[in-house]
């Protein structure tokens, strides 16, 4: 067995557990990781990564299906569910086994198994954990880092079965793709996979209990994309209820109320993906100062819980649940505890977020509403696609560019997209965030011809009245 006396232990393998041990280990750290499943997490063996797998397929064979727009004959195009989903599983796979090698590569010790908190002893934190092999060690660290992550809300009455009502984790592995679906909640994870199955040729229904799609996001974006959605023969049912669900042999009717009036829809498979639950059980917090409120751990800005030399990151740690934001927090709070200098605060606000879906959208800071409710002054501008030589050439004339900025002193304080590759541009918006770019700056920046990245600069000239090409 390995020594149990450690500097720094982890407990979870996700993006922000494996990252916060990483740099730990790089700042002289003895560390390690409790992992009782498999390292990278949910997003890299069930999330992020082989849903991006999937969701390029489908874009290939959207394009494959349009071939003629661009000069091209393809004839008799079909697809192997058993192929494509398999090339989903081996893109994880490499990935999870490059994780293991990074922790080899820094000399991380992991422990296959689950570990909860068992108090302290001599000063330091114990940690009980019950391995995969059926046997016991104590560990002990100076600090633990919770970052145990989250898993799929389960509703009543609407719970997942594995066969005919999928979470995302049996989405992702169909035995065969369905011809007609329902999604019940329209965030990035229930669009993403509304998008993957109707391009693949699906009948897909999408309800959402509110009174528009993707919610968190800009509400002209949620609008573009709604339309964009029911163009490509999506149905959108929105201020939408679910009821129970009547599961036959192999399809399942379900009662759905948009607008307080009941009609039903009968479908092969039902997707739940409604939001997350922090796995927050069996962590030994009882009795200690760690306090959970819906599901998730509070902490303070340095990832702090209350009890003497326990943090908690990433998705237990509450939102924005992003494997981006968990590797940050993941670093910040480790170079909190060994002393580094200059270390900031997470800032929210500078987090970006993305779907994949078709077309694609991604966001950072404020939205125009929001920025209106704290009262703050503004300019708002925007460029479409269809402005943008390299979009016309793509064949992708369809979404915007939105910028929002304080009227008063210029300082960035949103940015919207949607339409091709947005989710790869968002990042030179958080750049000019990080930075406190103001629009002079941006307005300042040469942007490179012919690129999609002109339309960010563009929307920038927008708010002011200068924009050039529209």
């Amino acid at each position: 067995m390995a020594d149990t006396s450690y500097d720094i232990i982890v407990v979870g393998g996700g993006p922000g557990g494996y990252v916060a041990a990483i740099r730990a280990a790089q700042l002289g750290m003895k560390t390690a990781v409790v992992e009782r499943e498999h390292m990278g997490g949910i997003c890299l063996n069930w999330g992020c990564i082989p849903t991006k797998a999937l969701l390029r397929t489908s874009e290939v064979y959207g394009l494959i299906k349009h071939a003629d727009s661009f000069g091209l004959s393809v004839k008799d195009v079909s697809y192997d569910p058993k192929k494509i989903v398999e090339r989903s599983r081996k893109v994880a796979g490499q990935l999870s086994n490059g994780v293991k090698g990074l922790m080899r590569k820094n000399k991380i010790t992991v422990f296959d198994g689950t570990a909860k908190l068992a108090g302290v002893e001599a000063g330091q934190r114990k940690l009980a954990v019950a391995m995969n092999d059926k046997s016991n060690v104590t560990l002990t660290a100076k600090n633990v880092i919770l970052a145990t992550g989250a898993r799929a809300r389960q509703l009543p009455g609407l719970e997942s079965d594995g066969k005919l009502v999928w979470t995302y984790k049996e989405a992702m592995v169909p035995p065969e793709f369905p011809k007609s679906l329902l999604v019940i909640g329209s965030g990035a994870i229930g669009i993403e996979f509304a998008s993957f199955y109707r391009t693949m040729g699906a009948e897909v229904t999408v309800a959402e209990v509110v009174d528009r799609i993707l919610p968190v996001e800009d509400e002209e974006v949620s609008a573009f994309a709604k339309r964009a959605f029911e163009k490509q023969g999506m149905k959108i049912l929105t201020g939408a209820t679910v009821g129970n669900l009547r599961k036959g042999k192999d399809n399942v009717t379900a009662t759905i109320a948009p607008g307080g009036k009941n009609q039903e829809i009968t479908v092969d498979r039902v997707i739940g993906a409604v939001g997350i639950v922090g796995n927050v059980e069996n962590l030994g917090l009882e009795g200690t100062k760690v306090k959970v409120e819906k599901t998730h751990i509070v902490i303070d800005q340095w990832g702090f819980t209350g009890e003497p030399n326990v943090y908690a990151i990433g998705d237990v740690a509450g939102p924005p649940w992003l494997a981006h934001k968990a590797m940050h927090e993941g670093v910040l709070v480790v170079e909190k505890i060994a002393g580094v200098k200059g270390v900031h605060p997470m800032s929210t606000d500078n987090i970006p977020g993305c779907t994949y879906c078709q077309p694609q959208v991604a966001s950072i800071g404020l939205t125009e509403a929001a920025a209106k409710a704290k009262g703050l002054q503004i300019k708002v501008g925007r460029f479409p696609f269809i402005g943008n030589g390299k979009a016309i050439a793509l064949g992708e004339p369809e979404g915007f560019v939105k910028t929002i900025f304080d009227a008063r002193t210029g300082e960035l304080l949103g940015a919207h997209m949607i339409g091709a590759e947005v989710t790869e541009l968002i990042q030179g918006y958080s750049v000019a965030k990080t930075l406190e770019t103001t629009e002079a700056e941006l307005m300042a920046t040469v942007f490179p011809h012919p690129t999609l990245s002109e339309m960010m600069h563009e929307s920038v000239l927008a708010a002011y009245g200068r924009t050039l090409h529209i």
